[in-house]
């Protein structure tokens, strides 16, 4: 059996990589590129890096800087007009992945117009928008090298999962020195999203030999460098496999898929405004537990990648490790519950069965191993509200 292998054309990657962004725009044609990102990398002086280096090989390039964190419809309007009122032959997407999604929508939409909903999953866009060069600033989402992108359609408090080698960016530049200065909260759960991204391509049904490859390796990178990186920011080894740690995740889930947690995190964020990375996270060790007796050898290789069990131990015994694991480590990187987030248990409660079916509906619990029930659906975001545990006879 064959399986179609999709990643963007060039990618540059290491230290100063940004340095080669001129050369990549001249290989692909582009002359009047459009930069996508939001307000933050323009006060951190991130825009006018980017635009100082186009500028000394007389590239003029204009800037959308109104995208906002877990973007929406209204939130790229202005930049989808911006699109159709110039003549931009590229868009340079610079920040986190918000800005990178922003940017894949905008491209689709900017050149054959609709809302973002008519391009929902199980929709496959296909067809090819403006060429996006993607920079990424911070070493979690991996959007720079995958064909989705997520925008929440507001009327209906739902993250809107699109698909499609539209959504890929032709170009790359993963530069870990933009990475020095991300605070650590965001440190945190973004390196959090990758590990989730590695564990859930290297364990869904839709894996193969190429993503497995990508996700173990994304995992041994991760694994003994999260901490390092959440406590000191300016450790430039950790910054460094963080970052190609993330783009390998991408790679993998790109190439297979997420599971549950994303299904399960989407809908979190949608209604409650939770950081996709910190969604993830909250739900990881819960979800990863449920999981594990259905793919018991593949989670164990996830905790041996994770440098956290030894190929001396048992799949048992590595299992137990793992989850030991994931909950220290949410422990360590000061991840919140659900309540110390500030939401309120009873809105939380009224929107359970909306979420189960928003979930189900992302067609990402399906590829979970162990696919829950509806009432075991409800269980687990129920534990959200107890200490990240879940035994398993507790969700059956």
């Amino acid at each position: 059996m064959s399986h179609s292998i999709l990643l963007p054309r060039t990618m540059e990657i290491g230290r100063d990589a940004c340095q080669k962004l001129p050369v990549i725009l001249a290989s692909l044609g582009v002359k009047k590129p459009l930069i996508i990102t939001d307000e933050m990398m323009v006060k951190l002086g991130y825009v006018d890096n980017i635009q100082t280096i186009l500028k000394a090989a007389q590239i003029n390039a204009d800037v959308f800087s109104d995208t906002v964190p877990e973007p929406t419809e209204s939130s790229i309007e202005a930049g989808v007009s911006q699109v159709k009122a110039q003549d931009y032959d590229g868009l340079i997407a610079l920040g986190g992945g918000s800005p990178i999604d922003s940017a894949k929508a905008i491209a689709i939409l900017g050149k054959f117009g609709g809302v973002i909903r008519d391009y929902k999953f199980p929709r496959q866009v296909d067809e090819a928008g403006l060429p996006i060069i993607a920079i990424p600033t911070t070493a979690g989402t991996g959007s720079e090298v995958t064909r989705f992108t997520i925008i929440t359609d507001e009327a209906n408090n739902e993250k809107l999962l699109c698909v499609g080698m539209g959504f890929m960016p032709v170009a790359a530049i993963i530069d870990y020195s933009l990475t020095l200065s991300v605070p650590p909260r965001t440190t945190a759960d973004t390196g959090i999203d990758a590990m989730t991204h590695a564990i859930e391509a290297y364990i869904s049904p839709k894996r193969n030999a190429y993503s497995d490859q990508q996700a173990l390796a994304a995992l041994r990178l991760i694994g003994p460098n999260i901490q390092t990186a959440y406590h000191d920011g300016k450790d430039e080894t950790a910054r460094e496999a963080m970052m190609l740690g993330s783009t390998l995740a991408g790679i993998a889930f790109c190439n297979s898929s997420v599971a549950l947690v994303h299904g399960m995190s989407r809908p979190i964020g949608a209604f409650f405004h939770v950081p996709h990375g910190l969604s993830n996270a909250m739900l990881l060790p819960t979800i990863t537990e449920f999981g594990i007796s259905s793919a018991p050898d593949r989670y164990a290789d996830c905790a041996r990648a994770l440098g956290i069990a030894d190929h001396s131990e048992t799949d048992d015994q590595a299992n137990v490790s793992l989850v030991k694991y994931l909950k220290s480590l949410n422990d360590e990187l000061h991840v919140p519950t659900l309540a110390q987030f500030g939401v309120q248990k009873a809105d939380f409660d009224a929107l359970i069965n909306t979420m189960c079916e928003q979930a189900f509906a992302s067609g990402s619990p399906n590829n979970n191993p162990r696919i829950p029930t509806l009432e075991e659906m409800v269980q687990l975001y129920t534990l959200l509200w107890n200490d990240n545990t879940v035994a398993e006879s507790s969700v059956s």
